[in-house]
């Protein structure tokens, strides 16, 4: 992600938290913008260290925290397979979440498909069952894997 991209997103929490009476603390942040700036998903213990070149000692229940926070409000995402995170790169304001995830070299690109497709939403009606959230990774190959 660019700088200016992490300084619009690390901006747009921010106000989220002033909209929203939350509060902009510096974990929040700086898990935000090492994410941000991750060049490829990150996961937990990896952002623990990494803020640990930033402030001293970072507490594991503390980032863990800013993690689930960022989560539940869309700036970031779960790559579940991948046990990591990544940063929302479509405004954190769609219904769900897609991923093509290379198994190569571990790239993944946020794709966007605003709804769940019609026979998946057909069959969650059919059961009766609540959806709260849908996130989709598909694994593959990227072009440059499949070049090189």
């Amino acid at each position: 992600m660019k700088q200016s991209d992490v300084k619009k997103l690390t901006e747009a929490l921010e106000s989220f938290c002033k909209d929203h009476g939350a509060r902009f603390t510096p974990p929040r942040r700086i898990t935000l913008e090492i994410i941000a700036n991750s060049k490829r998903p990150i996961g937990a213990y990896d952002v623990i260290e990494e803020m640990g070149r930033i402030t001293d000692k970072p507490k594991p229940t503390t980032v863990y925290r800013a993690l689930e926070f960022l989560q539940a409000h869309g700036f970031i995402h779960k790559i579940e397979s991948l046990s990591a995170f990544t940063a929302c790169h479509a405004g954190h304001s769609h219904e769900g979440s897609q991923f093509i995830v290379c198994n190569g070299c571990g790239t993944v690109e946020e794709v966007h498909v605003c709804h769940l497709p019609q026979a998946l939403q057909k069959k969650v009606e059919e059961t009766g069952f609540k959806m709260a959230h849908w996130n989709t990774e598909i694994h593959g190959t990227c072009l440059r894997c499949q070049r090189a």
